[in-house]
């Protein structure tokens, strides 16, 4: 622990530059869900009847190179649906208070067009694999629709650092402090804390070696994994939320009302913005849904299919997911007692996974904490593959090189490692600091790009109306460089 030490304390001092960031994230975040939600018609939920029809279709060129359209919502929604959705809304509760829940819940009804948006213009500018498959995301959009080379390879680099580095840096963190309740079960009178053990070490190693297997095996793999864990969790996460929902249906007025006057202190939002129940609100439901981020562009246009907008369709239904299963979480804390208990103390950072492991203490007894923990690990787990396929399709758009892209997985295994070690305040922060450069370069791009994305889903609802399922032509819209297309 004491070489990573250097490291660390530089990591320390560059999120010092927070609080300016977010400001631009937060404000630019709003305008551009505003905007595609009128520039689109509310696509997000005007379309959610063709989502299940979409995910069932067959491609006859499906290759064993080829991610399907539901495999990739399962990548999107593998790293959508992780700790953000556990760890991540306990913080923002004790951090903003209750009413962050209320600004999640705004930033993903305008945040589904956003996804729209960015997934759709993926798709339509992608590129082929060498090895058969496609690839894009808004690195290649940013080159292709904007002609800013420099400035998609500059997205490129601050995507891989955040999310094979800051993320996954960050999900292997918050899955080895799970483990933090046993060790205090096991070891009452021990004489050093969890933190300062080998138990650390030990489980960095052992998830450090399953992102080996991973990182090294065919892409396709991701897919497949992700496709069988996340449903299956994210389903059981949100019975089991559910359930203690309506073991406490008489607190349901209380919470709700908890809710709205937190959301709606406008002393305590203007008298500390950046710590404000409005700007934790949003940051939380970005980390969590990403949508305008710029992640799930890359693994929507890996999706084999015959028209840009059927993914964006997909990609804004995953919003949706992730903000069911946010939900879940909220009131799983909101409804019970540890919420007053154990996050009105102040120590908001050190008790997130404590405070969510504690409530369902309440409902289920010892299997609530086991539960967390096993949600907890897989949740983990998914992300970590999901955050790596972003950030190796933005590998292959930097260069073709076999060398570079394995020094790229060795480093992206060792950053797992070192997560583990690292204090939660410093990996949510470093998290925050790189999340705030790759969003505002990303929704700066697609607020340039809207034109594009009005021709692509015009174009599809025509053709719906018409009785015809949808496909796409790049050279009859007079959409050039979509090469993949024509």
């Amino acid at each position: 622990m004491d070489a990573l030490k250097p490291l660390l304390d530089f990591l320390s001092s560059a999120t010092q530059i927070i609080p300016y960031t977010d400001t631009i994230m937060v404000v630019i975040l709003i305008v551009c869900g505003i905007y595609y939600s009128f520039l689109t018609g509310f696509v997000q939920f005007r379309m959610l009847g063709s989502v299940f029809s979409i995910l069932v279709e067959k491609n006859d060129g499906h290759t064993k190179e080829h991610i399907s359209p539901f495999q990739a919502l399962m990548i999107s929604t593998a790293s959508r649906v992780g700790i953000g959705n556990i760890a991540g809304i306990a913080t923002a509760l004790t951090l903003g208070g209750a009413g962050a829940i209320f600004w999640m819940w705004a930033m993903a009804f305008f945040g589904g067009a956003s996804a729209f948006a960015e997934s759709t213009l993926a798709q339509v500018y992608k590129s082929k694999d060498p090895r058969g498959g496609y690839k894009g995301g808004p690195a290649y959009y940013i080159k292709k629709a904007l002609g800013l080379k420099w400035l998609g390879a500059f997205f490129a680099v601050i995507l891989i650092i955040t999310y094979a580095y800051g993320f996954n840096g960050l999900q292997s963190q918050t899955m080895t402090s799970s483990f933090e309740v046993y060790y205090n079960m096991f070891n009452p009178n021990a004489t050093e804390t969890f933190a300062q053990s080998s138990w650390p070490v030990i489980i960095g190693a052992i998830l450090a070696l399953f992102g080996l297997w991973m990182f090294f095996s065919h892409h396709t793999k991701i897919g497949k994994v992700s496709s069988v864990i996340v449903p299956f969790m994210a389903l059981a996460y949100i019975g089991l939320s559910l359930i203690a929902v309506c073991m406490n249906l008489e607190k349901i007025p209380s919470v709700l009302s908890l809710i709205f006057e937190s959301a709606f202190d406008f002393k305590a939002i203007f008298g500390g913005f950046a710590g404000s129940a409005l700007v934790i609100g949003i940051k939380r439901g970005l980390f969590s849904n990403e949508a305008g981020m710029g992640s799930a562009p890359n693994a929507a246009a890996s999706a084999l299919t015959n028209h840009p907008a059927k993914q964006g369709i997909i990609q804004a239904f995953a919003v949706l997911i992730d903000l069911i299963i946010c939900t879940a979480s909220g009131f799983l804390v909101l409804f019970s007692m540890a919420y007053f208990n154990i996050g009105a103390d102040g120590k908001h950072l050190l008790t997130a996974m404590p405070l969510v492991q504690e409530a369902m203490r309440e409902y289920y007894g010892s299997f609530g904490i086991h539960f967390v923990s096993v949600a907890i690990v897989l949740f983990a787990i998914t992300s970590l593959i999901g955050n790596y396929y972003y950030a190796q399709a933005n590998v292959k758009y930097l260069t073709d090189s076999k060398l570079v892209m394995n020094l790229f997985r060795i480093t992206a295994v060792a950053m797992i490692f070192i997560g583990a070690q690292m204090d939660l305040k410093l990996a949510w922060s470093l998290a925050d600091l790189t999340m705030a450069f790759m969003a505002t370069t990303n929704i700066i791009s697609l607020l340039l790009l809207g034109g594009i994305v009005s021709k692509v889903l015009n174009d599809y609802t025509t053709q719906k109306r018409a009785g015809l399922d949808p496909s796409f032509s790049a050279s009859k819209l007079g959409i050039k460089n979509a090469e993949c297309w024509d």
